[in-house]
């Protein structure tokens, strides 16, 4: 088997570029104000997109693999937020207390969707479930990302009224999504023509506010303020973070008797999570922070290529290990030889 290499994807590079020219140029006054209008434009957009997209079947199915589902939104909203937690003694020596808010931050956060569904299916996995699981959980998402972001960190003084951040959330995120869908009879077949000219929507997106977040954050002194032994511990936290979900996703499988298919799309639904809804997410729950706004983005971005580099070499080794392995009329065949 060849040595996997990872080669950085045309996102990836969009995305440290798009931290540099908010490094260099950070947008300042009537551009800001004007950015902060685009970005809100693009993410309403973004959503309306997702709504047209989502099929009523991937909304509503799965029911019948209930136990898997249950497993993985327990590993999204439960496991995380407690390896978060757990995480404290090391994060607080070596972050600042604005990127570990932006650890546990992304310790809220839901699932990935395009990811996950990718690597399950080039692993073997049970990719319907992995559908189901992840629209699933981004849709509670909505709900949920900000009362556990409001109670991870109500003692950090991070977010103070989720309540109002989930009004808000309701109003720039679910309305969006919501209108899409109903929308779908007339959008759901361009929209499945266009996918592939879509997904450029998501990646823009997600470029427009990290330029924004960062750019706020840059004027308000987050490279001045956050020292380089930061930087490199969130990078660490993160790795940490990855590793621990990822065997705790597999031990879980076992322990549960999952099936090997249904195994892989825990693993890799349960252990990621979403740059795509987190970037929004954290505009809108910490809004007015314009200083911390951006230490918040820095570890979901940094977990982001994380989980793609690592999970891309799983999901190999997976299918790997799948064409090597004898189809059961194969090894009834070597059983009877060996007889």
């Amino acid at each position: 088997m060849r040595a996997f290499r990872y080669r950085p994807d045309p996102f990836t590079l969009a995305l440290l570029a798009t931290v540099g020219v908010a490094s260099l140029l950070p947008p300042r006054g009537a551009a800001a104000a004007g950015f902060d209008a685009a970005t809100d434009a693009a993410i309403a957009l973004l959503f309306f997109l997702h709504g047209a997209r989502l099929s009523r079947a991937a909304i509503l199915g799965g029911v019948a693999h209930w136990r898997l589902h249950l497993a993985i939104l327990a590993c999204t909203f439960a496991l995380f937020p407690l390896l978060g937690l757990a995480l404290k003694p090391l994060a607080g020596a070596v972050l600042t207390p604005e990127l570990y808010a932006g650890v546990l931050f992304l310790c809220a956060l839901p699932s990935t969707v395009q990811s996950s569904i990718a690597f399950t299916s080039l692993a073997g996995g049970n990719v319907p479930a992995a559908v189901c699981a992840a629209s699933a959980s981004n849709l509670l998402g909505i709900f949920l990302t900000p009362l556990l972001a409001g109670a991870l960190l109500a003692a950090h003084g991070g977010l103070a009224a989720p309540l109002g951040a989930i009004r808000d959330i309701v109003l720039l995120l679910l309305a969006p999504f919501a209108a899409g869908h109903l929308l779908r009879p007339w959008l759901g077949g361009w929209a499945e023509r266009r996918r592939r000219l879509l997904r450029y929507t998501d990646q823009g997106t997600v470029l427009l506010v990290v330029y924004s977040a960062f750019g706020a954050a840059v004027a308000a002194g987050l490279w001045r303020d956050t020292p380089p032994a930061a930087l490199a511990g969130t990078l660490v936290v993160a790795a940490l973070l990855l590793v621990c979900a990822l065997a705790s996703t597999a031990w879980a499988g076992q322990r549960l008797g999952f099936a090997r298919a249904d195994r892989i799309a825990l693993q890799f639904c349960g252990s990621k999570k979403s740059l795509a809804s987190g970037v929004p997410m954290a505009k809108l729950l910490f809004a007015g922070q314009a200083g911390g706004l951006g230490a918040i983005v820095l570890p979901m971005m940094v977990f982001h290529q994380l989980q793609l580099i690592v999970c891309a070499a799983i999901a190999q080794r997976y299918a790997a290990h799948a064409a090597r392995a004898p189809t059961p009329a194969e090894a009834e065949e070597s059983a009877d030889l060996a007889d």
